[in-house]
């Protein structure tokens, strides 16, 4: 046993020991290098996502808006905007609370902001994601699905007089 360790110790000490600085250089350009790669690409990822949560929570507004006109005599909510994590659509801005019976909900997802402008016999719902900077928005004067507004950086000008 005593013969085994002190052959080990020779070869050790003969034999190059631990890395090189060269060695080390070119791992750590290596990891800098897959870094700077995948940072970018993680920071899409969370864009994209932030954006197909804005565009989900208006479809889910869709559905909350036509809800309330079946259930109150054909008639569209108010125009409104979200406050806090939830947009409530109600018959007057002013008196809409979750608790009110002529009241619907859109629950929003975190970061998302929405605003509903009534146009009397049509209607216009449109919402964005403050990390994501895309607006997206549905008009019920053509109906179809929920699509991206190119010409809008903010919500005002989605419910305002801006066109796709």
């Amino acid at each position: 046993m005593k013969e085994t360790l002190r052959r080990m110790q020779k070869k050790r000490a003969a034999g190059d020991s631990g890395f090189t600085l060269v060695e080390l250089l070119v791992v750590v350009v290596i990891i800098g290098v897959l870094v700077a790669i995948a940072v970018p690409m993680y920071l899409n990822y969370r864009k994209g996502a932030a954006n197909k949560s804005a565009e989900s929570d208006v479809r889910a507004a869709v559905s909350a808006v036509e809800q309330f006109y079946t259930e109150n005599d054909n008639k569209y909510p108010v125009s409104g905007e979200s406050a806090a994590e939830k947009l409530i659509f109600g018959l007057t801005s002013t008196s809409a609370t979750s608790t009110d019976t002529n009241t619907q909900v859109a629950t929003l997802s975190p970061g998302n902001s929405m605003r509903y402008k009534n146009n009397g016999a049509t209607y216009r719902i449109c919402g964005m994601n403050s990390d994501g900077g895309t607006v997206y928005f549905y008009d019920s004067s053509t109906g179809g699905s929920v699509k991206k507004l190119s010409s809008a950086k903010t919500l005002t000008d989605c419910t305002g007089t801006a066109t796709p």
